[in-house]
């Protein structure tokens, strides 16, 4: 789409430029003209007393607009096990697909029959699923290439993957074959009413605002899901789907991976794993602040995180660190302690079952979100807290 005047209609009143919120619209030699700043947001179609702005459909805008049926999830696996993202994914795809009233597919590559049936318990009607050598290991470039063939047979109207360093990888160059749109790092997805298209909700600016971004022209509309963000569906051991079985024939790839090094961290640090993680922020203050969480931590066997504020004052490593630009977490029990509740970390932990908001500024964002919110001085409380748990645990 774009908006174009007609400059034979203009008659020089200059309302339109007033109503455009972008300083799109300028004044030259006496007609209004369009430049680069326009967002294409409409506002100035209905004021024109002359009708000599209009929105044009440009030929790209139809190339695939409303084709395409159903909805994929591409379930990531590492070393033949399914990742939990892949799961995750089920549930909010399983959701989509029963408002578009269409199919919930998974693609699987490098795995066996046993992780595909287990797709299928957890809310597949179908997976695609190719078990070739090539895919043993992730490669970016053959991964690649057999979705964006497979997309092209089956034409899904929505794909969803896991951001994750794989997913992070390769679903940019799937989009890219597609001359698709992509919208990366989503926090939330839903369909819109009106439309029908699929919504797309992520950080934006640094974490200060929520966009929500649709794809409106062509298919399949992507997204990438932040891992620990959405909720599983439900396990159904007597689900019954079709198992479609993939050749990769024809996939070839210029790069051979001989070896994938895991990086080995303590069990205190996978945060994504942990049902139980104590957080501080910047009201800690310091490593005397830590030195209480952690010692909390070890009573509750729960792992330690942060806030970006935390990390960045030197106080503990990046690792720790939730949030935006940190790792995203949906534990059990979460409790944030000196924690303001920036929308930046709120989008890294707000999916956890129950919050415990420990604050001594009763109007902190973070008592928005929280389950049991405790206004008072973290010195005072976590201690305390510590030493009733360590009598109940008879330590």
């Amino acid at each position: 789409m774009f908006i174009r005047i007609q400059k034979d209609k203009c008659s020089g009143c200059e309302t339109c430029i007033d109503s455009c919120p972008y300083d799109a619209i300028v004044m030259k030699d006496g007609k209004a003209e369009i430049n680069e700043l326009c967002q294409i947001c409409s506002a100035c179609l209905s004021v024109c007393p002359e009708g000599a702005i209009t929105e044009t459909e440009e030929n790209s805008d139809k190339k695939e607009k409303g084709q395409g049926a159903g909805v994929w999830v591409f379930a990531e696996q590492r070393d033949g096990r399914l990742a939990d993202v892949s799961l995750e994914l089920l549930g909010v795809g399983g959701m989509l697909a029963e408002k578009r009233g269409a199919e919930l597919s998974a693609v699987l590559f490098g795995s066996t029959e046993k992780e595909a049936d287990e797709l299928i318990k957890w809310g597949a009607d179908r997976v695609y699923h190719c078990s070739a050598e090539i895919f043993s290991r992730f490669n970016d470039e053959a991964y690649s290439r057999l979705l964006s063939d497979l997309i092209r047979q089956y034409r899904p109207e929505i794909v969803l993957a896991g951001a994750t360093p794989a997913g992070r990888s390769f679903i940019p160059r799937v989009a890219a074959r597609l001359r698709t749109g992509l919208t990366a790092d989503c926090t939330s997805l839903d369909i819109d009413s009106e439309t029908g298209n699929l919504l797309q909700v992520r950080p934006a600016f640094g974490g200060n605002i929520m966009a929500a971004i649709l794809c409106p022209h062509t298919r399949p509309q992507m997204a990438t899901v932040r891992p620990r963000v959405m909720k599983r569906s439900e396990y159904d051991s007597g689900r019954k789907g079709a198992i479609i079985k993939v050749t990769a024939d024809n996939i070839t790839s210029r790069t051979n991976v001989i070896e994938t090094v895991k990086e080995v961290s303590g069990a205190a640090l996978n945060l994504q794993e942990a049902n139980i993680i104590v957080a501080g922020g910047r009201g800690t203050d310091g490593q005397k602040g830590f030195d209480l969480l952690f010692e909390l931590a070890g009573v509750l066997n729960a792992s330690v995180a942060a806030s970006r504020a935390a990390v960045d004052e030197g106080w503990i490593p990046y690792r720790h660190q939730v949030g935006q630009t940190g790792k995203t977490v949906g534990p059990k029990l979460y409790i944030a302690c000196g924690i303001s509740g920036a929308v930046q970390h709120l989008v890294g932990m707000q999916s956890s079952d129950i919050i415990v908001a420990i604050n001594k500024n009763p109007d902190a964002p973070i008592f928005n979100v929280a389950n049991y919110c405790i206004s008072g001085d973290l010195f005072e409380i976590v201690p305390m807290l510590t030493k009733k748990l360590k009598e109940v645990k008879g330590l």
